[in-house]
């Protein structure tokens, strides 16, 4: 049965990656995948390893689940009243610069330490939606989405509230927090520096100017600006709330979520022509209507199935396995960055904490903290962030791999390299 499981699951992954041929919305795949993973794990409950039964097992990762996706909804909502409100045109007149690579350099650098202050979730949500009004075209567009995953994963890497890996290494007490950016800082830099230069360099995509995005008579509202930095304090809140509480981001997700939706309420636009039967379109219940609801299901299904492999021992075995063959901790970690682009990397890293007893801040736990957040940048549904815009831009699998996965590569060896250099 475990063979069954498995081949269910890599069954679906390819579907996923066929999305475009076969016409099959990647959501339906996703979804298909992880309720079939589980009806073969309830055929054979005795393949659970923690000894509950499957009823009780899936509600055990429901929770873990549902709290990504709450988070996820809290932030996509509160970018959508901000843009709603035309927020992120005041950002968008911030960056002047009229060239492609320029952009490209300014949008990679903010999403970058945005991401390290946030995380690399909400950051892709926000880049992106700013992107959205600098960059017209949407098949240009896309290239900017690809950086900013990868943008977004590499700043998360180093920081312990960038990436819910990181978190999860912090918090267990196998990593320190100074520590932690001293080791990792400079390889997550490479990361993204490494592709950016040669995306610059080698391709002509982004040679030449922007097309210049053309303005309309309400660029901006009355309420642009309270809104944008309401929205962003509210977003920039979720760590701290964290850090006060110790609570589960999402509750943070949600508290900021119901601050900014109560303002929003009472908040005037403020502006000559606007038309009072457009009021609506500035409500949170207009932003929720124009969430993308299929990458959400998309992003449940992924989960769900990796969370079925994880029930039965599958990932614990592929851990135990590497180890075996490859023996070098730092080889078993960057196969483990590798594999986070096809598997989840939370079940990696938590396989891998179970796995070892090293002591805190011992150089295989800052690998890790690296490999498993910037390696899920080499497919798009390797990381958060990369469904995020998988779900905002509709990127297709094949495209992003043919056009970003082998650059997002490049710059993982890279900094891959220096964590082996530097004797991490």
């Amino acid at each position: 049965m475990l063979f069954v499981i498995l081949f269910s699951f890599i069954l679906g992954y390819v579907l996923i990656v066929l999305e475009q041929p076969l016409k099959i919305d990647k959501a339906v795949s996703g979804i298909l995948t992880g309720v079939i993973c589980w009806v073969f794990v309830s055929m054979a409950p005795g393949l659970v390893e923690s000894g509950m039964t499957p009823e009780s097992e899936i509600g055990h990762h429901l929770g873990e689940i549902a709290q990504i996706l709450l988070f996820l909804i809290g932030a996509m909502t509160i970018v959508e009243l901000v843009d709603a409100h035309k927020g992120f045109n005041l950002l968008s007149d911030l960056i002047q610069t009229k060239k492609k690579a320029s952009l490209l350099i300014v949008v990679s650098i903010i999403t970058f330490f945005l991401s390290a202050v946030l995380d690399n979730l909400t950051t892709t949500i926000v880049m992106i939606s700013l992107i959205r009004k600098l960059v017209p075209d949407q098949e240009s567009r896309k290239w900017y989405a690809g950086f900013i995953i990868i943008a977004a994963n590499a700043g998360g890497a180093w920081s312990p509230l960038g990436d819910v890996t990181t978190t999860m290494l912090w918090i267990g007490e196998k990593v320190s927090s100074m520590e932690l950016v001293k080791l990792v800082f400079i390889p997550s830099i490479l990361c993204l520096a490494v592709p950016l230069a040669l995306a610059i360099l080698f391709t002509n995509h982004f040679k030449g100017p922007v097309i210049a995005q053309e303005k309309d008579h309400d660029h901006v509202l009355g309420s642009s600006r309270f809104m944008l930095i309401t929205g962003i304090l509210a977003l920039l809140s979720v760590p701290v709330f964290k850090l006060l509480t110790h609570l589960p981001p999402f509750m943070g997700m949600m508290l900021a979520l119901s601050v900014v939706w109560l303002i929003s309420e009472f908040v005037d636009p403020k502006m000559d022509n606007f038309h009072v039967e457009d009021r609506h379109k500035l409500t949170a219940r207009y932003a929720l209507s124009r969430i993308e609801i299929p990458g959400i299901l998309f992003f449940f299904g992924i989960l769900t199935a990796v969370a079925a492999l994880q029930s039965v021992g599958l990932l614990t075995v592929l851990a135990t396995g590497l180890d075996a063959i490859l023996g070098n901790y730092n080889y078993v970690a960057i196969m483990l960055g590798v594999l986070s682009s096809i598997i989840d990397n939370v079940p990696l890293v938590a396989a891998s904490m179970g796995m070892y007893s090293l002591p805190e801040d011992h150089g295989f736990w800052h690998f890790i903290a690296y490999a498993a957040g910037t390696g899920g940048s080499m497919l798009i549904i390797g990381s958060a962030a990369g469904v995020a815009a998988m779900g905002m831009e509709n990127l297709q699998f094949m495209w992003y791999l043919k056009r970003i996965g082998g650059l997002a590569a490049v710059g993982f060896l890279a900094g891959s390299l220096w964590m082996l250099l530097v004797g991490a």
